[in-house]
């Protein structure tokens, strides 16, 4: 890890400054193409680039409003590129930003790469790590257009934008589905709430080959807040698709420090506080557009116990990171073992043994990382998993369910257990931190006590 600390201080003296140098937006016959331009010291070009197929009801935008887009959504993919060499400055040269926005993306970069320098053993202070200057440009005006229902709703393929898709359909909003990169579990997510794919807002974001290659040669590497480039990305979505609300599928959980006792969030892009700053800073800069997590008053035991009544999405969905270029789970990593875990008390073994291929709670090569869900190590696994409560909630609900002989994992008690009061609140109460329109919560209110 010294050699990390080394290494960071080494490329920051070699490249002492990023430049975001420019972005060009093109308006082809069937998709708008953004490119963007970025530097190491001038040194190290990256041209990294988003496509959006055109549909039918995408709305005109003008010039000064692909701009307003275009810019941020090159400032969240930045974040990705400067870590490379993490330079002391940070130019932002296609337009001004006022002293609210500098302090504002030195928080984005220095949080939603917490993780990033904790796994390389690099310290450093957020006053410190980057200082950003900006060009003299003023920037256009954030998009305006009425409030309406219709809602843009990102798909990850998972458990959670399945709910969201399910729930708010069958409320009656127009729901559009956004996706970047979409893979077969993203599109039969779709399909199975209902929804025709020609509804789907596809995106292509592509990666400069330069990055990886400089990846390959010894420079930085690890975690980015991926996140807000969802969230920058659904302002332009919901823009082109006229949508007055942009809903993701974050939830309470996501709120939990991987590392207890510090501010190191492997989610902290999905946390409740960036969505607060997200918000305030969107409406001020960006857009008008509501963006918001429909799924933040729930934790991720009451998610599951929703998707579990969701039984036509079963053997579709896929949460596993390693595994979603094959669309498969692998069976190995904490996020497939966090969703078995999750899912238990809700569905039958062999239920479980048809959706991951094989029976997860019962592999003791995953006791480790168990533990490590369950709050029995230092720290949870640095992926989107829940908070070690509802772990440790889903593993004695699941234990009470199955009963003998139970899988080698759950015979692994948590200490200590919780009580039955304490299940009883996760599975019932409601989280009031979160900007859910009235009527949507009142959806998912609704929802719990029918289960």
């Amino acid at each position: 890890m010294k050699e990390n600390q080394k290494l960071f201080e080494q490329l920051r003296s070699q490249y002492p400054f990023f430049r975001y140098k420019s972005f060009t937006v093109n308006n082809e016959k069937y998709q708008y193409t953004l490119r963007f331009h970025f530097t190491l010291a001038d040194e190290h070009h990256f041209y990294p680039v988003l496509i959006i197929p055109k549909t039918p009801f995408f709305s005109t935008l003008s010039r000064n409003q692909w701009n307003t887009l275009a810019f941020h959504i090159g400032m969240a993919e930045a974040i990705s590129y400067w870590k490379a060499a993490c330079p002391p400055r940070f130019i932002a040269a296609p337009y001004h930003l006022d002293e609210a926005q500098v302090a504002w993306w030195k928080k984005l970069a220095f949080h939603g790469l917490g993780e990033f320098f904790h796994q390389n053993g690099i310290t450093t202070s957020q006053d410190d790590f980057m200082q950003i200057s900006s060009g003299k440009k003023t920037l256009p005006p954030p998009v305006s257009y009425p409030p309406n229902q219709r809602v843009v709703v990102p798909v990850g393929g998972g458990k959670d934008s399945a709910v969201t898709l399910e729930l708010l359909k069958e409320a009656g909003y127009e729901v559009i589905p956004m996706a970047i990169n979409p893979r077969p579990a993203i599109l039969e997510t779709v399909e199975n709430a209902g929804i025709n794919l020609a509804h789907l807002i596809r995106v292509t974001r592509q990666i400069d080959d330069n990055l990886l290659l400089l990846n390959q040669q010894g420079f930085l590497n690890g975690h980015t807040p991926f996140s807000a480039v969802v969230a920058f990305s659904g302002t332009l979505t919901a823009a082109l698709a006229g949508a007055g609300h942009i809903a993701l599928s974050n939830e309470s959980s996501a709120n939990e420090a991987t590392i207890p006792g510090t501010s190191i969030n492997h989610q902290y892009s999905k946390s409740y506080e960036f969505e607060k700053d997200f918000r305030a800073y969107a409406a001020r800069y960006v857009s008008s557009s509501n963006y918001f997590s429909f799924l933040r008053p729930l934790n991720e035991l009451q998610i599951a116990r929703l998707f579990a009544s969701l039984n036509h999405h079963y053997y579709s969905f896929k949460s596993c990171n390693r595994g979603s270029k094959d669309n498969v789970w692998c069976g190995t990593c904490p996020k497939c073992l966090f969703t078995a875990v999750i899912l238990a008390p809700f569905m039958s073994r062999r239920q479980q043994e048809k959706i991951f291929g094989k029976d997860m709670l019962d592999d003791v090569l995953l006791s480790e990382t168990f533990r490590q869900l369950s709050g029995q190590t230092a720290e949870k696994p640095f992926e989107c998993v829940g908070t070690v409560d509802e772990v440790k909630a889903a593993a004695t609900l699941a234990r009470e369910r199955w009963k003998e002989p139970l899988p080698e994992l759950l015979k692994i008690t948590p200490v200590p257990e919780p009580t039955p009061q304490q299940i009883a609140s996760l599975l019932t109460m409601l989280n009031d931190e979160h900007f859910v329109p009235e009527k949507m919560s009142a959806i998912l209110a609704e929802k719990l006590q029918k289960l």
